[in-house]
């Protein structure tokens, strides 16, 4: 006679799972399993913790189980569950688009506050230009914590311009954010919005001589056009050089950088004729954004 088949709780499902996930090597084992339970059983996250002794009923496990064989393959939770939070809301993500971090948070938050503290911003809300924007997560967010912001974003991935797109509808803002295919390298790039108040950028820093060295979770999933340039700073050269003319008058830029890539970047933008250039560190207390004025 052979046994019966073992009954699941959440509890005991996540820690064993959990446990199991840390014996191979996964990262952050314990949070990867909570956002592959809670898609499984369509709650949020947090609801695992109210619901203990809920059962895991056999359908449901097996979905578990195949996402669990997805995320050992070293695919990254947030493809396997096509969402990630960001600045508080949900994002729609999939292999076309990098995953936002929370470093690029920062980013947002940096550049709300340049935009607020602008005196000089002309009347009628500030328009903005998200070069690189990969979700949208950065133009979205802006629009979301600015009620009068619109904006443009770019990306040279037709794939990535679907998501974002996706993600401003998702959001209620796709009356206010508006995306275009274009590649920042491109010195006759034009936009028809054009001059913006603000240029705001995570753009692709990451040398293609480092990519055989990223982590493996990054280098087999995430798309190499999002994270790789030639040489590093091609994105951010293109930038600067633009700024003249896709900036109005007193128009403000704001870069996400490598940690050890504050200086090129400075300079850069100085060259450039850029002034007020500052350096903005994250909570880790590395450099991580770059910002400038264009003369007014």
């Amino acid at each position: 006679m052979t046994n019966p088949p073992q009954e699941w709780q959440v509890a005991g499902l996540l820690k064993t799972t959990a446990e199991f996930f840390a014996s191979k090597g996964v990262d952050e084992a314990r949070l990867g399993a909570e956002l592959l339970l809670s898609s499984v059983l369509g709650v949020e996250r947090i609801e695992l913790y109210l619901q203990y002794e809920r059962p895991v009923y056999a359908d449901e496990l097996e979905r578990f189980r195949a996402l669990c064989r997805e995320r050992l393959a070293g695919r990254p939770v947030q493809y396997i569950i096509g969402e990630q939070w960001f600045y508080g809301q949900p994002f729609t993500v999939d292999s076309r688009v990098l995953i936002p971090r929370p470093e690029t948070e920062l980013l947002v938050e940096h550049a709300l506050e340049l935009l607020a503290a602008d005196a000089a911003a002309p009347p009628g809300g500030p328009r903005i230009l998200d070069a690189g924007t990969g979700s949208g997560c950065i133009a979205v967010t802006m629009a979301l914590r600015n009620p009068d912001l619109c904006a443009d974003g770019i990306d040279l991935s037709e794939g990535a311009l679907e998501i974002a797109a996706a993600n401003a509808r998702r959001h209620g803002v796709s009356g206010r954010v508006s995306f275009w295919h274009g590649d920042m390298t491109d010195a006759s790039l034009s936009l028809p919005a054009a001059p913006y108040d603000m240029i705001v950028s995570n753009p692709p820093y990451i040398p293609e001589a480092e990519w055989p060295e990223l982590q493996r979770e990054v280098r087999d999933h995430e798309p190499r056009l999002a994270l790789t340039v030639p040489q590093g700073m091609e994105c951010y050269r293109a930038l600067a050089a633009a700024a003249g003319r896709l900036l109005r008058p007193g128009g403000r830029i704001a870069l996400e950088i490598h940690a050890d890539g504050a200086a090129g970047v400075q300079a850069l933008l100085a060259e450039a004729g850029l002034l007020e250039i500052s350096v903005t560190k994250d909570y880790s207390g590395h450099d991580r954004i770059v910002s400038g004025r264009r003369p007014a």
